[in-house]
């Protein structure tokens, strides 16, 4: 039934295209917008929008409408730089839902370019020397210097000491060491 309706509707659409050619100019007009009409009135049934639908989700009707990647790539481009773009994006990462499904769509590339970045061995050059900069050094020690700072490193060290895991680790350590100090004194007996 819905390849009937595809036919008949591409059938009459050729028909009409053919009886065009061969008709002056006002009785084309007149055909025109009876045919127009039709071809309107049968997509608005229900047979015309399963037809469509249909048609509309083969792979290789979607081949054809398929989007040229230099067209789209082109369209991003400028949108991203117009006004109007700039805005959206300002907008955009206001929400904070978005900025964090941005972010975590992107953290795996990100993740990859990092890693590759610190393999450049002309990256990590750029980093050291941005790193000796005397005035970046000036900064870091006045940061690392300050009351915030040290307050910070006191809460980091506290909850590291009072961590399980951390404590687990020093009696082991502290118990290895014991032994080995205990071993020591009955060798030198």
């Amino acid at each position: 039934m819905k390849k009937v309706t595809i036919a008949l509707l591409l059938t009459s659409i050729f028909i009409y295209l053919a009886a065009c050619s061969t008709q002056d100019s006002s009785s084309v007009n007149m055909e025109y917008e009876e045919t127009k009409k039709m071809i309107v009135d049968i997509l608005k049934t229900e047979d015309g929008k399963k037809a469509l639908k249909e048609v509309l989700s083969e792979d290789e009707f979607k081949a054809q409408l398929a989007i040229d990647n230099s067209v789209v790539t082109e369209s991003i481009q400028s949108t991203l730089v117009s006004d109007k773009g700039k805005e959206f994006w300002k907008k955009a990462f206001e929400d904070p839902e978005f900025a964090k499904t941005f972010a975590t769509s992107m953290e795996e590339e990100n993740q990859k370019l990092m890693k590759s970045l610190m393999n450049d061995p002309e990256y990590r050059s750029k980093v050291v020397e941005l790193l000796h900069e005397p005035e970046l050094e000036k900064e870091l020690a006045d940061l690392l210097k300050g009351n915030e700072y040290r307050e910070h490193l006191k809460t980091v060290i506290s909850e590291t000491i009072e961590s399980p895991l951390y404590q687990a680790k020093i009696q082991e350590i502290l118990l290895k060491a014991a032994s080995e100090q205990g071993k020591e004194k009955e060798e030198g007996k």
